[in-house]
């Protein structure tokens, strides 16, 4: 990665700051649209530009996780394996952080084409969690 590293320190302490979770595990609602990975094995370069939200009293009775890269078993039994939506709300209780957002986010870990991605995802999630009040995102790849 040519350049400088994009950082941005915490602008206010841990217990102060409003948390997002974000996944790359393919996780979506069952009643959401699963991602796309058809299309990926008909296009083995290509994967789903998409995102979806997930309120974040979610568990893994309300999921269905879609990614032809990972094994889906241990997040189908527990979310919080790669999701720790109970973890941070437990960690808010403590105290730990200020207030866990009332999204969380999952895209489909496969991107090799960053500009449609950028614009289908990242634009429309980033402008989420600012109304949200996000500090900080806790990022689980898969």
């Amino acid at each position: 990665f040519p350049g400088r590293i994009p950082w941005t320190p915490l602008a206010k302490p841990l217990k102060d700051a409003t948390m997002a979770l974000v996944t790359s595990a393919g996780i979506s609602l069952k009643s959401d649209r699963p991602f796309d990975m058809e299309r990926e094995k008909r296009e083995p370069l290509w994967g789903d530009p998409t995102y979806r939200v997930l309120p974040r009293g979610t568990t893994e009775k309300d999921i269905q996780v879609h990614h032809l890269h990972i094994n889906l078993k241990p997040i189908l039994q527990d979310i919080n394996v790669v999701l720790p939506l109970t973890r941070m709300a437990e960690f808010e209780k403590e105290g730990i952080i200020g207030r866990l957002a009332p999204s969380a986010y999952s895209f489909y870990g496969y991107q090799w084409k960053g500009t449609e991605f950028l614009k289908q995802a990242i634009e429309p999630v980033s402008r989420t969690m600012k109304e949200e009040g996000v500090d900080a995102v806790f990022l689980t790849p898969a």
